[in-house]
């Protein structure tokens, strides 16, 4: 994308956005490449994103310049709409846990979206060291069981804890990686909101929260933030999302075992819909991550990534929200509580980072 005034700068439909992030070139330091991308580490703090502006490379601007239309999206707003699409995405796939079971939901909502990733960027392997190989693949096994973990949290605790507990992940990178005493205040109302959330919380029929589902969504929060030291380093070597398309593809895979067997009895079980379930699984994976990481990867290239930063605090209270409208998750004034402390601390922890 040339570099231009913001009163200048056109910006693409979804459509048109999908197309041009799919093909961008990586920022320097590495850019999304895990199954969520709900994290930013490449470029300096407070910058921008990189424009798209290598000569002889392919740009994606050809397949979206006939649906672009003049009024410019605000970047904020492109940073939400892929926050809501990713919960979105998560809630609906609940209820496929039913026909299809976690592990094998899971692994056909992986499988499409690794499809329709390697259809996109066709990921060039030759000349990557044996290294980078292991990185990418490393990193689908650290977004595999992210997701797996974090599906089955969702299908025994509310959507709005599973996703703040999960967050956990991202948020000790930052106050790790921060190094500031004054840190420590965020940690500890991070702390506190966990406590009210697993302590004070409720399940879905009124009772305690499941001690099964508390583990899984502290697993999934140990992979997020695995996964997010890894990004770093695919993204740093990978063209574009081609490094995504990988580490999809491995993520997948490293579910096959847990989730194909699973899968399968679903799809031939008596009176059961086959298309209409591989129907619904394929939309799932375009919510999550397709559409969502082009969206935001639009957004980065025009705004501070420290602004970006600040958004992204905002997904725990996001998928409560999603979670009330889609599955009727009500929650209450302690999980409130404990959300908003979680929240308030990746704000802060952001706002008071080394810059």
């Amino acid at each position: 994308m040339p570099t231009s005034r913001p009163s200048e700068t056109i910006a693409p439909t979804p459509a048109a956005a999908v197309a041009e992030a799919l093909a961008m070139p990586p920022a320097p330091k590495g850019e999304p490449a895990g199954e969520r991308g709900s994290w930013r580490r490449g470029g300096e703090p407070g910058t921008a994103a990189p424009p798209d502006a290598r000569p002889g490379r392919p740009t994606g601007r050809r397949f979206g310049k006939a649906l672009r239309r003049p009024e410019r999206i605000p970047a904020p707003l492109l940073c939400l709409t892929a926050m809501f699409l990713v919960q979105t995405g998560i809630a609906l796939s609940k209820p496929l846990f039913g026909p299809l079971g976690v592990s094998g939901t899971t692994f056909l909502r992986l499988g499409f979206a690794a499809v329709v990733l390697l259809a996109v960027t066709r990921p060039k392997l030759r000349g990557k060291r044996p290294r980078d190989l292991a990185a990418a693949t490393l990193l689908g096994m650290a977004s595999a069981g992210m997701t797996l973990l974090f599906a089955g949290a969702i299908d025994r605790l509310p959507m709005g804890t599973a996703a703040t507990i999960e967050f956990l992940g991202p948020l000790a990178v930052a106050l790790f990686f921060a190094r500031r005493a004054s840190h420590l205040l965020w940690a500890l109302l991070a702390a506190a909101g966990v406590a009210l959330l697993t302590l004070l919380g409720e399940g879905e029929g009124g009772g305690g929260l499941d001690p099964v589902g508390l583990l899984f969504a502290f697993g999934a929060a140990a992979c997020y933030a695995a996964y997010i030291l890894f990004t770093d380093k695919v993204g740093a070597v990978f063209e574009g999302f081609q490094g995504l398309a990988v580490s999809m593809t491995a993520g997948a895979l490293t579910l096959a075992p847990f989730g194909f067997g699973q899968a399968w009895d679903g799809l031939t079980a008596p009176g059961a819909s086959p298309l209409v379930l591989l129907a619904s699984v394929a939309g799932v994976s375009l919510l999550l991550p397709v559409i969502p990481y082009a969206l935001e990867m639009t957004a980065l290239r025009r705004m501070p990534q420290r602004v970006f930063s600040v958004l992204v605090s905002l997904e725990p209270a996001v998928s409560a929200l999603v979670g009330l409208v889609v599955l009727g998750q009500l929650l209450g004034a302690p999980q409130l509580a404990g959300i908003g402390c979680v929240v308030v601390a990746s704000v802060g922890a952001t706002l008071t980072g080394r810059r």
